[in-house]
C-alpha cells in the first residue's frame, strides 16, 4: 500500500458551503453537484434545498481516475480524458436546467495525484467549472452529513468507501465527530503486491490504526459507497429478500460474514448479472469485502445499515438552514408531494385526526407512519381507478423517501393499498408482506380502511368535522357526523364504515350530533 502522504491535507482548506447560498432558504432553486470520484464521476442536481432530497437530474460516468496512482502518482490518463468529457457533458446538462450553481469537489485521486491540480485547471479552462478539491477529513464530514439528512439524530460510525480511500466520521446526536480517512480504496488495495496475504496485513495494520484515532464505535455502522451497497445488493440476492431498496437495508455481522464467503465462492460474471452490477464496479468489491471484514472484526458494532446518501447529499444538507435540518425528512416529503399531487392539499393533516382514535396508544415513531399514509393518501388520483392501490403501493415502497425502514415502507404500502382497495389478496406485492408480523398487517388494514372512510368526508367547517370513536373494550365503532352533514354519508360510506367494523371484529354506528 501506497505510503506517500495525503499532499492535499496541506494545501486545500475545508469545503465551504456557503459558496452555495444567496438565499439562506433557497428551496425553490435547483442544487447542482459534481462529485469526482476516484472510481467514477458523478453529477446530481435536487430539484431545490428540500429536507428530503428530490433528485432531479443523476448520471455517472466510471472513469477510473484512480487507477495506477499508487505505482504512478499521476491520475490515470485514460480515466483523466473520460472524467474531462463527462464533466463538460455535465455543465452544458445544467446549463440547459437552469441549475443557478454548479458546485464540483474532486476527492482522493485528485487531492493525492502530482497532476491533480493541473488537471482541475484543465477542467477550469474547458468548461469553466471550478473544482473544489476537498481533504479527507472535509470529506468524511460531508458523507457524514449525507448520513444525518436521512437519519437526524443518528449515533454510529458513518463508512465511506470510494476507490482510491475510505474516511471515518462519528455521529452523535446529529452532529458530526472525530473523523480521519486512509487510503484502504479498493483501486489502492489491487495493487499491493503479494496478494491476499499481503492486503490482508495490510488492511489489519490500517484498520487497527484508524480504531485508536477513532476509539470504541460500537453503535451502528452506516456504510456509504458504491462498493457497499454493490455488497448489499449481493447480500440481497443471497438471501433471496424481497425489496429491492438498498437505503436503511440493514444487515448484521452474521450476514455480512456468509455473504463475503458467498462472494468468494459464486461465479462473479453470473453474480453481477443476477445483480445488476457494472463489471468495473464488481471488480472492485472483493477488495472492499476484505476491509470490511478487518472494520467489524475491529469495531464490532451494533448493526450495519446502508446509506444511499453520502457527500452529495451532504453538500446538500451545507444548503439547508438549521430549521430545515431539523425537520422530519419523511414528513417533508410526504407534505411536498400532497401539495403537489392531492386534491385537497393539507387534509391530510386531517385525515390523520379522523383516524388516531383507532391507535391511541400508538408510539411517536409509528405515529409519524400514519401520519405519513395520510398525506399520501391521495397523491395517486389522476391514476385508472384499476390501478391506484397498486400506484400507491409502489410509491410507498420504491420512492425515495428518507427516514423509512423496509418495514415501514411495506407497512405504508400495505395501508394504502387498503385506502383503495378491501382486499390484499392477488396482489403483486404479497412477497413484501412476510416483511410485516401478522400484526402489523392487520394495522396497515385498519388504517387503510379508515382513510378509505375518512376521504369520503371532506368537510370545510372545522367546527363541524367528521371524527371516528373507538372503544376497545365494547368493541364498538362510532362515526359521528354532525345533522348538517348527515347526507355525506351514503351507501358506499356505509359500507366502508361496515368493512373497517368488521377487520376490528366490532359493531358499528352512525351518530348524528
Amino acid at each position: 500500500m501506497s505510503s506517500r502522504p495525503h499532499q492535499a491535507s496541506r494545501r486545500w482548506t475545508p469545503f465551504d458551503g456557503s459558496i452555495y447560498r444567496s438565499d439562506p432558504h433557497a428551496e425553490l432553486s435547483k442544487v447542482g453537484v459534481i462529485d469526482v470520484g476516484s472510481n467514477s464521476v458523478r453529477m446530481v442536481v435536487f430539484d431545490g434545498a428540500a429536507r428530503s432530497p428530490a433528485y432531479f437530474y443523476n448520471e455517472k460516468v466510471m472513469c477510473e481516475l484512480g487507477a495506477g496512482l499508487s505505482e504512478t502518482g499521476i491520475l490515470n490518463p485514460e480515466g483523466r480524458r473520460r472524467a474531462l468529457a463527462a464533466i463538460a457533458r455535465f455543465v452544458q446538462m445544467a446549463r440547459a436546467m437552469e441549475v443557478p450553481k454548479l458546485t464540483a469537489v474532486a476527492t482522493a485521486a485528485v487531492r493525492d495525484a502530482e497532476d491533480g491540480e493541473e488537471f482541475c485547471l484543465d477542467v477550469l479552462n474547458q468548461t469553466g467549472q471550478h473544482i473544489t478539491i476537498v481533504n479527507g477529513e472535509e470529506e468524511a464530514r460531508l458523507s457524514a452529513q449525507g448520513v444525518l439528512l436521512g437519519w437526524p439524530g443518528s449515533y454510529g460510525l458513518v463508512c465511506d468507501i470510494g476507490g482510491s480511500s475510505m474516511e471515518l466520521a462519528e455521529i452523535s446526536g446529529g452532529i458530526v465527530g472525530k473523523r480521519t480517512t486512509s487510503d484502504l480504496g479498493p483501486l489502492q488495495l489491487k495493487e499491493i503486491k503479494g496478494g491476499a496475504e499481503a492486503r490482508a496485513k495490510a488492511i489489519k495494520t490500517a484498520v487497527k490504526e484508524l480504531a485508536k484515532q477513532m476509539g470504541p464505535q460500537h453503535n451502528r455502522l452506516f456504510l456509504v459507497g458504491g462498493s457497499w451497497r454493490t455488497l448489499a445488493r449481493i447480500d440481497m440476492h443471497r438471501r433471496g429478500y424481497p425489496l429491492h431498496v438498498l437505503h436503511e437495508y440493514r444487515m448484521d455481522s452474521t450476514s455480512v460474514h456468509e455473504t463475503i464467503d458467498y462472494l468468494a465462492n459464486e461465479d462473479h460474471a453470473e453474480l453481477r448479472v443476477a445483480c445488476g452490477v457494472s463489471e468495473n464496479r464488481m471488480a472492485l468489491v472483493p477488495y472492499a469485502a476484505e476491509v470490511l471484514h478487518r472494520l467489524l472484526k475491529e469495531f464490532k458494532p451494533a448493526d450495519i445499515a446502508i446509506s444511499s446518501y453520502g457527500i452529495r447529499e451532504g453538500m446538500l444538507y451545507e444548503v439547508m438552514p438549521d430549521d430545515m435540518r431539523a425537520a422530519d425528512p419523511l414528513l417533508a416529503a410526504c407534505r411536498f408531494v400532497e401539495e403537489k399531487d392531492a386534491r385537497v392539499p393539507g387534509f391530510g393533516d386531517r385525515l390523520y385526526e379522523f383516524v388516531t382514535p383507532l391507535f391511541a396508544d400508538a408510539e411517536e415513531d409509528f405515529q409519524r407512519i400514519i401520519r405519513a399514509a395520510c398525506l399520501l393518501h391521495d397523491v395517486s388520483w389522476r391514476a385508472h381507478p384499476d390501478f391506484r392501490a397498486n400506484l400507491c403501493f409502489e410509491t410507498a415502497t420504491r420512492s425515495n423517501l428518507g427516514g423509512l425502514k423496509h418495514w415501514e415502507r411495506v407497512f405504508l404500502g400495505v395501508s394504502l393499498l387498503h385506502r383503495y382497495r378491501n382486499k390484499r389478496k392477488g396482489s403483486p406485492y404479497s412477497d413484501l408482506f412476510p416483511l410485516l408480523s401478522d400484526t402489523q398487517i392487520e394495522q396497515a388494514e385498519i388504517l387503510g380502511k379508515a382513510m378509505r372512510i375518512g376521504a369520503m368526508l371532506w368537510v370545510k367547517d372545522n367546527k363541524k368535522r367528521a371524527a371516528l370513536n373507538w372503544n376497545e373494550t365494547t368493541r364498538e365503532l362510532v362515526l359521528e357526523l354532525s345533522q348538517k352533514n348527515a347526507d355525506l354519508f351514503g351507501e358506499v360510506c356505509a359500507s366502508r364504515l361496515g368493512s373497517l367494523a368488521s377487520t376490528l371484529n366490532a359493531s358499528s354506528r352512525l351518530l348524528l350530533v
